[in-house]
């Protein structure tokens, strides 16, 4: 399974954000937004920027999930 971006979707739930509404405040494409929702990598510097615009640490934004 490798990384999980399901804290960061429960994040924005607690804040009232969206998806977009995200993506406009950190200043990234559509498509990095649509990569994280498919569970892909990306860039340190996009994760960096989430947790400096919510204000939270990284384990609030990404999980790791065992591979078997």
């Amino acid at each position: 399974m490798g990384f999980s971006y399901a804290p960061l979707w429960k994040l924005l739930i607690d804040k009232g954000m969206t998806k977009e509404d995200l993506r406009k405040r950190i200043g990234t494409s559509p498509a990095t937004i649509a990569k994280m929702g498919k569970g892909e990598y990306v860039a340190m510097e996009v994760l960096n920027r989430i947790c400096d615009e919510l204000n939270c640490e990284i384990q609030d934004v990404i999980e790791h999930k065992k591979t078997t």
